[in-house]
């Protein structure tokens, strides 16, 4: 079959990031029940992740002592709950979500007679929102890395379920064996006696040099956002970050590739939709859950007494949290399922409908941020404590709630995904009901 014998009037909607798959006399619990609502939980979860990277340093997002002004976090605290909570999960969550609409999108592709060749042109254009997101509106993108990865994902889409959940776990395994010796061994250089023997001496030099840079960039950066206008931002952008799409691709690709991967076998397998057992699903989400964040909460503790140092933040980060963080996430993405097989009420539709329109709600989130934290609008980049910056993210959420489902009871799609599809198909689709 050849995507040529697909029409633009009968092609599958917007899987990828919204639901809209379900046939048309599908239920409202039905509706509630889709992966949409999921969805939303993760798109508002992502804000609460970034919001520190929106309005502080980017180095602050890990590492407290490179926060602009005052902090307002007594013992760290805040920094651990989030650390536990929030960091990572809800990225995870969301791409194990990309996944899974990679796997539907593609079903209902292959069963109005489409190929591949749709799914590709749809990550392509993804592929170009997300550089545009990147160097014109914030580096903390992550659709071109999710469209490129998406693309390698799209190759494996007809696996079982056992060869893509093994893979998958594999993947993840093995990627967090290069993000441990990444970041393990610089902390271990820097941070522990191991780097304080003559023959280290070079290394702990150049990982000193390296933090330098980073801070450097964070300096240049804070003056751009305090003092400069929206063309020194792009300007630094990209005379600065050129690279950068592609070296968050080369080093992030290890967790989201897998993570896809395993979100395509969930998504097979019925977790999402009942087709699994409830009970066993229950207790074995809790377990995930519960037991990846015990060790999470360990880890914070022990990295947080031993100072919160630069070298040992971004290992917290990045390697020794990567294996408990996918216990969270899996535990989640179960209970979650659950949680939206009977969800019914205000909370659970106006979640359901952030979700639908996810990828307006993300980009437009990210354009919200400029508005509050730009010198040319809102001004208030580096000037919040962190406590004040959670409560940017509760007024965005309440946005975000308050504007998704209203929308969405008039016009067919979410303003952006609309777009998206227009782009993919390169017609002009009805936007109104």
């Amino acid at each position: 079959m050849t995507d040529q014998l697909i029409t633009p009037d009968s092609a599958p909607e917007d899987a990828v990031f919204t639901d809209e798959t379900l046939p048309a006399p599908a239920k409202a619990a039905e509706r509630i029940a889709s992966l949409d609502l999921i969805r939303g939980i993760a798109v508002l979860g992502i804000l609460a992740a970034n919001i520190v990277a929106f309005g502080q340093p980017f180095s602050a997002y890990m590492w407290p002592a490179a926060w602009n002004g005052e902090v307002n976090d007594p013992g760290n605290w805040q920094w651990v709950t989030q650390f536990v909570l929030v960091d990572g999960k809800m990225r995870g969550l969301f791409t194990l979500l990309f996944g899974a609409g990679l796997a539907l999108f593609m079903d209902k592709a292959w069963e109005r007679g489409a190929g591949r060749g749709l799914q590709f042109r749809r990550l392509g254009w993804l592929l170009t929102f997300g550089l545009f997101h990147f160097f014109f509106i914030w580096r903390g993108d992550i659709l071109a890395l999710y469209a490129v990865s998406g693309a390698v994902a799209v190759l494996f889409i007809r696996w079982s379920v056992r060869n893509l959940l093994v893979f998958g776990l594999l993947g993840y395994l093995m990627g967090g064996l290069v993000y441990i010796l990444l970041t393990a061994v610089p902390f271990a250089i820097v941070d522990t006696p191991a780097g304080q023997v003559p023959e280290m001496a070079e290394m702990v030099v150049t990982m000193n040099e390296a933090q330098n840079e980073a801070l450097a960039d964070d300096a240049a950066e804070t003056q751009i956002l305090t003092e400069g206008n929206y063309a020194d931002f792009v300007r630094h952008n990209f005379s600065e970050h050129l690279a950068d799409p592609l070296n968050n691709l080369v080093f992030m690709v290890f967790e989201t590739l897998p993570l896809m991967l395993i979100g395509m076998a969930f998504y097979r397998a019925g977790l999402f939709n009942g087709g699994l057992s409830a009970r066993k699903q229950a207790i074995w989400g809790w377990i995930g859950l519960i037991g990846g964040s015990v060790l999470t909460l360990m880890l914070a503790l022990w990295i947080e007494g031993r100072g919160l140092t630069y070298w040992g933040s971004m290992a917290a980060f990045t390697g020794f949290s990567h294996y408990p963080r996918l216990s969270v996430v899996l535990g989640l993405a179960a209970l979650l399922a659950l949680w939206g097989g009977h969800a019914s009420g205000w909370l659970a539709e106006r979640l359901s409908a952030a979700g639908r329109a996810a990828f307006s709600n993300y980009l437009g989130t990210s354009v919200l941020m400029m508005l509050v934290f730009h010198p040319w609008a809102g001004g208030y980049w580096g000037e919040l404590s962190r406590p004040e910056l959670y409560f940017v993210v509760v007024a965005a959420w309440a946005v975000m709630l308050a504007w998704s489902k209203p929308w969405l009871e008039r016009f067919r799609y979410g303003p952006l995904e609309w777009l998206w599809r227009c782009l993919t198909y390169w017609r002009l689709f009805p936007l109104r009901r």
